[in-house]
Order: structure tokens, then sequence, then C-alpha cells
């Protein structure tokens, strides 16, 4: 029946935290929400048609364990992969989108979460629409290997495709997005935008910290830092996402986010 907010302590009924859309009612704190959650608070009811469903992780490097790992996250999660992508409507504007999972190994991306994407926004350029990324990711696949590394060149190549068409990207960053996917598509947008206080970055801040031998500011790697530093367009807080999309969106075909185009 409650939940407890990491960031203040605060103890939530969860009903109360369900209707404000998974973010804290005293801190503002957001959390981390699955795909099928982040599917039906973005997109208009029932919009959504989905790609690839039955695309299925193989295990090309007879990684132990692997194989039954993704089974049984299979069967939990009722997905197939770290990954949902589609087409779907926000307030009657088109668009294809993808929306990682964080509760599939951490939303890493494997061959599987790659050539999904990939095909997103091939389908996109067929049909001429935007595209939304919601990214969430632990980076990497390890028990791909090289596999896994081959999907950062992959994806950015076909959003670069995508763009060649003159067609939108709005890659939205959410807690926490790192490793290959911050180093690839997640940083391609046309429009970058983050959630509040969402970790962001490539390799772990003390990692970093050991290799230049400098301390780093407490707040780096936060959306906030890299707002002001330039990496990030806009902070969003989650209520306000879809009519931020809309208004891009609306605002990028050259209509009137009043209600007129």
């Amino acid at each position: 029946m409650f939940s407890k907010c990491p960031s203040c302590g605060e103890m939530l009924i969860n009903l109360d935290l369900y209707e404000n859309l998974n973010v804290c009612t005293k801190c503002n704190y957001h959390f981390r929400l699955d795909s099928k959650q982040r599917i039906e608070i973005t997109f208009d009811e029932g919009s959504a048609e989905y790609f690839d469903e039955n695309m299925r992780t193989l295990n090309p490097l007879n990684y132990p364990n692997y194989k039954e790992k993704i089974s049984n996250l299979q069967k939990e999660l009722e997905i197939n992969e770290g990954v949902i992508t589609g087409k779907a409507k926000i307030n009657d504007k088109d668009i294809c989108f993808g929306a990682m999972d964080w509760k599939f190994i951490m939303g890493s991306m494997g061959s599987v979460v790659g050539e999904k994407l990939a095909r997103m926004f091939e389908k996109a350029i067929e049909l001429k629409l935007p595209v939304v990324v919601f990214s969430v990711s632990g980076g990497a696949r390890m028990q791909e290997g090289m596999l896994s590394l081959s999907q950062m060149a992959k994806v950015s190549a076909a959003v670069k495709n995508h763009s060649n068409h003159g067609l939108l990207y709005i890659s939205v960053l959410t807690d926490p997005t790192t490793g290959g996917v911050t180093a690839s598509f997640a940083s391609l947008g046309d429009i970058i935008i983050a959630e509040p206080k969402a970790t962001i970055g490539f390799a772990g801040k003390r990692v970093i910290e050991q290799t230049i031998r400098q301390k780093l500011p407490e707040d780096f790697q936060s959306a906030e830092f890299l707002l002001e530093h330039g990496f990030v367009d806009m902070i969003v807080n989650r209520k306000e996402m879809k009519d931020t999309l809309y208004k891009i969106l609306t605002l990028h075909s050259g209509g009137d986010f009043n209600g007129e185009s």
C-alpha cells in the first residue's frame, strides 16, 4: 500500500503516487517508469501500434545462464526485450517511438534492442514521421560483447538517415541513461529533454575521478549539471512531458499548439 521516497524519505500511498505519475508529492522525486507505464502516460489511449513484438534475443556468445535470464524476464515482465517500439499519437499527432525498460537487464542495449530501434527509425522514414525515444539504460549488454557495442553505430546511422530526410528526433533522457546509449543515439536528438535529477553520463563518476585524478562536482552527471553545460536542451517534469512534446511536434510541423495547425 505504501512506497518510501528514496530522496526525501516520505511514505507515499501507492494510489496517490500512481495518480501523480509516480512522482513524489513532497519533493518531486521522479520514480523510474517501466516501458508500459511510459507508454500509458505519454500517448493517447489506445493509439499505440507496436513494431517487431516477436523479435527475441539469442545467446550468440553462449554466455552462461544468459538464455535462462532472458526467458525469466520475458515471463515476469511480459515483454520480449529492453525496448518497446511502435507508432502512437500525442494529442492526435502521429509519431514513432521507442520506450526502453530499466527492469529488463537495466535497459542494456543488446542486438535486439539495437535492431528494434534501427528498424523503428527506418519505419519513421517510410511513414515520414518524427521520432520520440525515452532512454533508460546501463549501456551495452556485456553478455553479447562486441555484438552489443556494434549497435551504437547501427542505431546512430539510422538516426542520421532519419535526419537526412528532414524529420524530427526528440530524445528524452530518464534515470539513468548511461554508457553506450548515452554515447550514441540518446545524445543525437535534434532536441534533448531530461527528467529532473536524472543521472546521465558515460563512465561512472568514480572511474572518471580515478582517471583524471580530480574531484568532480557533487551534482556531476545530473540532468541539471548537463543543462547548465549545454548537453541538454531542457528539463521537463513528467506531468508536463506530454504537453511539451506536443508543442515541439506542432511547432516543428508549422502549426499552432493552441489547437490550430
